[in-house]
């Protein structure tokens, strides 16, 4: 048996199939993994992700160490409360993780993935010589994420009226702390949503609440097929710490301004933008399959500049067809699979499918 979050026996309750999940044992669905999907697509739902990493970051040093650390400027966070994704790079320049930062009123929160937990604290410490931090890691907070056209209204409905006006005025990577909840407007489905970093006690009757008003639980199923639809990365399936931000569609992630900033693995990028001028860097890419057949991970595909691999593929319950995100070679205009034996061709696409139930991609 692995390890559990505070919600094991609620996930037991609502009759989860729970797998391991990077040591965890986690819901991969309820029942129906596309009826779950569909319901965050079209209502809300609610996901169980208390297994992901939350530390904390404090001491008079806390923002240099992070503009140290991060590959994106947490100077950029203006006020309480404000969050950004950011890669985690190795000297190499390629990834380590990819996280949220959280500016608060006193510190800095970071969530990153649960699979990459030890290896990040060690990065944590091991980079934080010389600088007056703080290093906390917090096992007792819970985080549950409500997904779907629905969900911001359906939490509100659970939370004091100044709570609910404080959480409607958000903005996306946006965040607020009510009391010892942090609640955000950041999310992994390509839907309005918002996610509850709330102290481990509170997580089962919070869950409760949310399923006696509609809210559906989620698996990690949809979580998946969510994700990819939305075209956002898992780690350690569509990049790693072999892997260029470059080639992971995550330039967003890098903030190489102002100049002068000094990051780890900075130098790296300066050779990999380089490299990418010469064609030598992949690019991470959106594959549709709109007949028959299923877009699978590991897959290899030929463009006609050269072969390339499928890091995650499968099929999408909204575009009802298979969709991938494939690392091929850059300026690619032509791609084929072998399905069944066959050479398919497949389209081109950004790597971005639906967003707000809606197909994004021409």
């Amino acid at each position: 048996m692995g390890k559990q979050t505070r919600l094991y026996e609620d996930h037991l309750k609502s009759k989860g199939k729970m797998v391991d999940f990077a040591g965890w044992d986690m819901p991969i669905h309820y029942g129906s993994q596309i009826e779950e999907h569909n319901s965050v697509r079209q209502s809300a739902g609610v996901f169980d992700v208390s297994h992901m990493t939350v530390v904390d970051i404090a001491g008079e040093d806390a923002q240099p160490y992070l503009r140290y650390l991060l590959a994106n400027d947490v100077g950029r966070l203006g006020t309480a409360g404000d969050a950004l994704y950011s890669a985690m790079l190795n000297h190499e320049g390629n990834v380590l993780d990819d996280l949220i930062v959280y500016r608060m009123e006193d510190r800095y929160r970071l969530v990153v993935n649960c699979a990459t937990r030890a290896k990040d604290l060690r990065w944590l410490i091991q980079n934080s010589d010389g600088f007056r931090v703080s290093i906390e890691e917090k096992p007792h907070l819970a985080i549950l994420a409500i997904h779907g056209p629905e969900s911001i209204n359906k939490c509100c409905e659970l939370v004091p009226p100044e709570s609910a006006s404080r959480i409607k005025e958000l903005k996306y990577f946006q965040g607020v702390a009510l009391g010892d909840w942090f609640v955000a407007r950041t999310g992994y489905t390509g839907e309005l949503g918002l996610e509850f970093i709330i102290p481990e006690e509170a997580a089962s009757e919070f869950w409760s609440n949310l399923l006696s008003i509609g809210v559906n639980p989620i698996g990690l199923g949809a979580r998946d097929t969510l994700r990819l639809e939305a075209g956002m990365n898992l780690y350690g399936q569509d990049m790693d710490e072999t892997t260029s931000p470059l080639a992971a569609n995550m330039e967003r992630t890098i903030a190489y301004d102002p100049p002068d900033r000094e990051f780890i693995g900075r130098p790296a990028l300066i050779a990999h933008n380089e490299m990418r001028k010469a064609g030598e860097i992949p690019v991470l890419v959106g594959l549709v399959l709109e007949g028959r057949g299923m877009l699978r991970n590991g897959q290899k595909v030929l463009t006609d500049l050269g072969h390339g691999l499928i890091t995650s593929g499968g099929f999408s319950p909204t575009l009802k067809h298979s969709i991938a995100l494939a690392r091929i070679p850059d300026n690619s205009s032509s791609c084929e699979v072998e399905l069944r034996g066959k050479d398919t061709s497949v389209r081109i696409v950004e790597p971005n499918f639906v967003r707000f139930g809606k197909k994004v991609f021409k």
